[in-house]
């Protein structure tokens, strides 16, 4: 499985990621994705763009993902967006 080195930008995930962290995830071949993890996927607003959030729940190939920070307008997320599909999904991290 490859390996993938992100960059995090942001405070969306404070405090479990802080802007600057290097995180390391196994590059997502459909394999199951489990609530609680936290993934790196493709922007549904700008495709050129991704994202890393926690998904917290699954319907069918459906990922409703939230940042981890407890302010809610720290984070773009399903809560602006919607649920994400599984298609989008680049990295689940370590």
């Amino acid at each position: 499985m490859e390996k993938l080195s992100v960059t995090v930008r942001g405070d969306s995930m404070w405090p479990t990621l802080k802007d600057g962290d290097v995180v390391t995830g196994n590059s997502y071949q459909g394999e199951t994705v489990l609530e609680g993890q936290i993934i790196v996927f493709t922007s549904p607003f700008d495709k050129k763009n991704i994202l890393i959030k926690r998904v917290k729940s699954i319907v069918e190939d459906l990922l409703f993902v939230e940042g981890d920070n407890p302010d809610p307008s720290a984070s773009n997320d399903s809560h602006n967006f919607g649920s994400i599909n599984i298609s989008t999904v680049i990295a689940v991290l370590d």
